[in-house]
């Protein structure tokens, strides 16, 4: 059912400020504790893993902190009070953010199945500078495709309120920013899935086959896929499958919205961000000192202590 955009964006309006407000409280609490248990409780041991870690909790740290933004310029009713810059800035962050977490969640999951299908090579040839040098091509990657979000994303005066609204996309002819749209979905989402899917399958063949793995280990490989799931599940295939949608259906009908269709957008745009939250449920099957502060010690850690 088409219908006069305005009136979609009411469940916008109402609904976002208090998703972004508890996003922001959850995430910046749970990723600076994190980088503390980083920094002071594994600074002696910086395995792969952890490295990963580290960049995925700089990298939601970085977001987090522009949500108060956000939080502002809902609850004014979409009035962007902060300029054309910053408008560019946060749609940027926010897209580096959500490709730096698809590719560093493929990395880690990666990186562990390299870890349990191959366990002498791991252990001999690969090392945390490995993971920094992976670090540094991600972060690269991830700029690079993020870039065109610095011309697209703009500030645009709606002109029937007298508003200024911060965007991604300002202008009559959305075709050139759908096919940019396509391309992430497609190598920023699809391709990451299909990769940490594949990993996935190896490890749970190998935990499934190997009777020598500890009851711990197991743990540790079910809390890492069962974390990774519900963040595709929440967080990245909505989000990429309504923005598609939407952005399809505005190209065919660009002066009507299917409301429905914009306001599961704006569900999944908030769901987007959830991943930041969903993190150190992550890091808790990385790197044993956010476990043990989480859950405390477990029988394998007493005997393995």
């Amino acid at each position: 059912m088409l219908s006069n955009f305005s009136k979609c964006e009411k469940f916008q309006t109402g609904a976002l400020p208090v998703v972004y407000g508890v996003e922001f409280v959850v995430a910046l609490a749970g990723n600076l504790f994190a980088l503390w248990l980083l920094v002071v409780k594994e600074r002696r041991n910086w395995h792969t893993g952890v490295v990963l870690s580290c960049n995925l909790a700089i990298s939601d740290l970085l977001y987090v902190l522009t949500l108060p933004l956000l939080i502002v310029y809902y609850s004014k009713d979409k009035h962007w009070m902060f300029g054309d810059a910053v408008c560019k800035l946060e749609k940027f962050l926010f897209t580096c953010n959500l490709y730096v977490s698809i590719f560093f969640i493929m990395a880690i999951s990666v990186n562990r199945c390299v870890a349990l299908a191959f366990p002498f090579f791991t252990r001999s040839y690969i090392t945390p500078g490995h993971a920094k040098v992976t670090s540094i091509v991600i972060w690269v990657i991830v700029g690079v495709i993020s870039s065109p979000v610095l011309k697209f994303a703009s500030v645009c005066s709606d002109g029937s309120n007298n508003k200024i609204q911060c965007v991604s996309f300002c202008n009559k002819t959305e075709h050139p920013h759908y096919v940019y749209k396509f391309f992430l979905s497609m190598f920023g989402c699809l391709f990451p899935f299909l990769v940490t899917f594949t990993s996935y399958c190896v490890v749970i063949w190998v935990v499934w086959k190997n009777v020598n793995i500890t009851p711990l280990e197991k743990r540790k490989v079910a809390l890492l896929v069962a974390s990774v799931l519900v963040l595709y599940a929440i967080s990245f295939v909505p989000y990429h499958f309504f923005q598609i949608y939407h952005l399809h259906l505005r190209l065919l009908h660009p002066d009507n919205t299917v409301c429905w269709i914009y306001d599961m957008y704006q569900v999944s745009k908030g769901l987007a961000t959830v991943n930041m939250c969903i993190h150190p449920v992550l890091y808790m099957a990385v790197f044993d000192s956010m476990r043990v502060a989480c859950c405390g010690k477990s029988s394998e850690d007493n005997i393995g202590g």
